[in-house]
């Protein structure tokens, strides 16, 4: 199995991308972007939880819900189309039937997403033209180009493959995201796009892929914030031309533990271009009570800003992620607790242990660190990943739409 980080949505066969400048960012940078299969794909998505969903996920939703095949999607950036009343709906739907009608795919072919402001209308006269300019465009090389295309706040594309060898064949993954900030998400601004030339049995792609989401985007935090807008979706459109792979054989085993590959990388990357981030942590709760109190923990860590600064300063302050731990509502006794810091231990049983604190500090002084919290209370545990909190993140936010 073989993660390639120079990979992208139209490594695996029998798809293509396109990139075009339709003018919706004030920056003129590209701003619309197609993901397009040359046969009819079948697909899952799971979508923000934030009750106030933006109408590109409420359409989402809708045509998930009819069971059909998906063969494009197409995303704008630079305009959420959230919080846009019933017209912010209207223009998803007027947006998914131009590019059905323009490249001649069935109805209910086709998936949109938005990313950017949140309460502004979609320039639907630049959606208009822009349709059928890039509607051309796409190539079996553009996967690259659409993970630029979708970007906002984000300093740099991120996108990879994995492949591996499958009845004398060989089957590709790709996959892009993009987000950098308002990143916690709960599917439950993040948005992800995940393709494979295999031919999956449903119950396959929907295990796989749900459970990948699950341990690789719903496992980090930059802000703690949950975006209106958060989208995951997974195409399958055969193209390898191999046999189906079927639930309960090791080779969907070994097809879940390539997308879990190719998610984690992914998610990591979101994480490592945190707006103003400097650090990258990884955070293991080992020891848990139950799956529910070691998510409880992580999360309450993650998402702590005390935690976060102390990070950045690089400040060994443990106390900051036990009191984390402790308001999180999950039970924990502090008197178990086992905790370090870059590999020190700094707290055994709920008991301060003595440490070199200038040297841990400096230790902590590079492009990751790591967090390990042992709960004593069982056999359940997981890793988050977040980032730390410097002043660019408050800049950036301070000044997103002024």
């Amino acid at each position: 199995m073989i993660l390639d980080p120079t990979g992208h949505p139209t490594t695996p066969r029998g798809f293509r991308a396109a990139l075009h400048t339709c003018g919706i960012k004030v920056s003129g940078t590209p701003d619309l972007a197609l993901l397009l299969s040359e046969t009819p794909a079948r697909w899952d998505a799971v979508f923000t939880t934030n009750a106030v969903a933006a109408a590109p996920v409420v359409f989402g939703r809708e045509r998930l819900a009819t069971g059909r095949t998906l063969s494009a999607i197409l995303v704008n950036s630079g305009n959420a189309n959230a919080v846009t009343g019933p017209q912010g709906l209207a223009d998803s739907r007027e947006t998914a039937t131009l590019l059905e009608s323009t490249l001649h795919l069935a109805e209910g072919a086709v998936l949109v997403s938005s990313t950017g402001v949140i309460g502004v209308p979609l320039p639907m006269d630049k959606i208009r033209s822009g349709i059928p300019a890039i509607a051309p465009k796409p190539m079996s090389e553009g996967g690259a180009d659409f993970a630029r295309g979708i970007m906002t706040t984000d300093t740099r594309p991120k996108h990879a493959s994995v492949s591996f060898p499958y009845a004398g064949g060989e089957i590709r993954l790709g996959g892009c995201a993009k987000g950098s900030g308002m990143i916690h998400p709960r599917m439950a601004t993040m948005l992800s796009y995940l393709t494979t030339d295999a031919t999956l049995h449903p119950d396959v792609l929907r295990k796989a892929f749900r459970r990948a989401v699950d341990a690789s985007f719903n496992r980090i935090s930059v802000d703690g914030d949950t975006s209106t807008n958060d989208t995951c979706v997974l195409m399958a459109n055969g193209a390898a031309g191999l046999p189906e792979i079927l639930p309960g054989t090791e080779d969907a085993e070994m097809f879940e533990k390539a997308l879990a590959l190719l998610t984690g990388f992914l998610a990591r990357e979101i994480v490592r271009d945190g707006e103003g981030a400097t650090t990258v942590v990884r955070l293991d709760v080992v020891r848990a009570r139950d799956d529910e109190q070691a998510e409880r923990v992580a999360r309450a860590i993650c998402n702590s800003p005390l935690v976060k600064c102390a990070i950045h300063g690089r400040d060994p302050n443990w106390g900051r992620i036990l009191c984390a731990a402790g308001y999180a509502g999950a039970g924990v006794m502090p008197e178990s607790v086992d905790l370090s810091i870059q590999d020190v231990p700094v707290l055994r049983r709920g008991t301060p242990l003595s440490f070199d604190a200038p040297k841990l500090s400096e230790a902590m002084n590079g492009l990751e660190v790591r967090i390990r919290l042992d709960l004593g209370a069982g056999l359940c545990e997981t890793t988050f990943w977040t980032c730390d909190f410097s002043a660019e993140y408050v800049s950036i936010n301070a000044d997103y739409t002024t």
